[in-house]
């Protein structure tokens, strides 16, 4: 009988869950930022990287589910990749180069203990085994800076590649105009999208159509776009072609919204993935550039599209004395 002079509340099974849920979330948050300032306080360090993986893996599975929407809206309005708007366009292309990189790791983690060993390589190896969003801001620039360092060794090659060509032209007035273009680069000076717009017609079959170029300049403007020369030629084509179609969609979507619709961080992006290292240049002169490649890249054809592929040399190389 002592027992009925209790409170009912305190007996009671009908707790509300959700009060009880946000209390216990509440005490986690609370015991977690304690843990994440003992982490800085102690081993600055290693918080650095704790942090980066923790927004990392945030930022992933935000990214995820911002996927799936725009692939169930393409699936319901019936429309292809190159419909999107601009944005949604450049996060499907993003993260499925992301997720592309992403495999060697996850294959590496399917046999049984391999975890750990995993984790080791990560730590050794982050710029070749880990995807963008578990790059520290000081990592980001340093590994951007060494992408471009690699893809900059084939620039000079594929000038020169040009001009060798140039000097065997049967159009004397074609022949004089390319010369000036690959002069005017190799001096260090900065070439005009007139200038390479009168020479189109010589991207679209010989001597610089893209089933008219040898296997080494195949090989050499898969590297400026990021893509493995160690492919078979006819798959080496393909590919190249490909990659340079969909930019070209990408440069087409990007005018219809507008370069100063575009934030600070996406003008840096779109010029790097297109030959130039942003890194080294403010966003106004990001934005400066991209204009000319849209004037360059909107106009060319199909069948010019090799055009698209030298210009992210030709128009790169000396903007504003960037050679790195």
């Amino acid at each position: 009988m002592a027992l009925s002079r209790h409170p009912a509340c305190c007996l009671s099974t009908k707790t509300n869950p959700k009060a009880l849920l946000a209390a216990v979330v509440s005490q986690f948050k609370y015991a977690n930022g304690k843990y994440e300032s003992f982490l800085e306080r102690t081993f600055p360090s290693f918080y650095v990287l704790y942090s980066t993986f923790l927004k990392g893996f945030r930022t992933l599975f935000s990214e995820a589910k911002e996927i799936r929407r725009i692939k169930l809206n393409m699936s319901l309005q019936k429309i292809d990749f190159h419909q999107l708007p601009y944005r949604e366009m450049e996060r499907l292309r993003q993260f499925r180069r992301d997720m592309i990189k992403a495999i060697p790791i996850g294959l590496l983690s399917l046999p049984p203990l391999a975890n750990y060993l995993v984790f080791v390589l990560m730590y050794l190896f982050p710029r070749q085994l880990l995807i963008r969003h578990f790059w520290t801001p000081k990592q980001h620039v340093e590994f951007l800076n060494i992408y471009h360092g690699m893809r900059l060794e084939v620039y000079p090659e594929i000038i020169d590649g040009l001009e060798q060509v140039t000097r065997f032209l049967a159009n004397q007035q074609l022949r004089d105009q390319m010369q000036e273009l690959c002069t005017k680069v190799q001096s260090g000076s900065h070439p005009e999208v007139a200038k390479l717009l009168a020479v189109r017609s010589l991207f679209s079959g010989h001597p610089f159509g893209l089933q008219r170029l040898r296997v080494w300049q195949v090989k050499a403007l898969s590297r400026v776009l990021f893509l493995t020369p160690h492919l078979p030629t006819i798959f080496l084509r393909y590919r190249l072609r490909s990659h340079l179609m969909e930019l070209q969609h990408l440069d087409q979507a990007m005018l219809k919204l507008g370069v100063s619709d575009l934030s600070d961080e996406e003008v840096k992006v779109a010029c790097y993935i297109r030959g130039l290292n942003s890194t080294l240049l403010s966003p106004s002169e990001c934005q400066n550039w991209l204009k000319q490649w849209l004037k360059l890249s909107c106009e060319l054809k199909d069948s010019e599209i090799s055009l698209l592929a030298h210009s992210m040399v030709l128009l790169s190389t000396n903007y504003l004395g960037a050679k790195e």
